[in-house]
């Protein structure tokens, strides 16, 4: 199962620098992430919208391992499956393109933006989407930077958990 958090921070770097800390901690499998994004809102209000993965690159890729897989045992049964593999891969990547264009990944956008609107000029958000099973394993690291959950699927428990490990961070508010 995948949880939601939204954690913001006082200040327009902050959300960038856990962002960057989180990616390394997913590549050491310390936590499983799924998506994750953050947005900075200037002093003059604007709203800038910071995301991690391509949408497109992820689904293009998955098109083209499965492409490649069906067109393997389609080529072996018209007994040319190099063949098979490379126009099975070149379909399959179109249609992972395609698909990629069409559905929703990950974290909505227009969710991020809303968000945006409610947080104070010269701060920070950041949006991660993970799987439950191993969240406890980043609280010590991720409580260096402080921050307040904005909002989170997590129960009434984990969040007062994470938002304890994250200290005070802070009386960074909505707007």
């Amino acid at each position: 199962m995948s949880e939601l958090v939204v954690v913001t921070y006082p200040d327009v770097y902050k959300a960038g620098e856990v962002c960057a800390t989180l990616q390394r901690m997913h590549e050491a499998f310390l936590i499983e992430v799924e998506d994750i994004a953050y947005i900075t809102r200037e002093e003059n209000g604007k709203i800038k919208l910071h995301e991690t993965s391509n949408i497109t690159t992820v689904a293009t890729g998955l098109g083209l391992v499965r492409g490649s897989i069906w067109g393997g045992l389609f080529g072996l049964l018209f007994l040319n499956p190099l063949l098979g593999m490379v126009a099975g891969g070149a379909i399959g990547a179109a249609g992972g393109a395609a698909t990629g264009k069409m559905m929703e990944y990950g974290i909505n956008p227009g969710f991020m933006k809303e968000i945006g609107e409610k947080v104070v000029p010269g701060t920070s958000a950041l949006f991660i989407l993970f799987r439950k099973g191993n969240w406890e394993k980043v609280l010590d690291r991720v409580g260096e930077f402080g921050g307040v959950v904005m909002h989170s699927t997590l129960s009434s428990e984990a969040e007062a958990k994470l938002q304890s490990a994250l200290g005070e961070g802070g009386t960074l508010k909505a707007a």
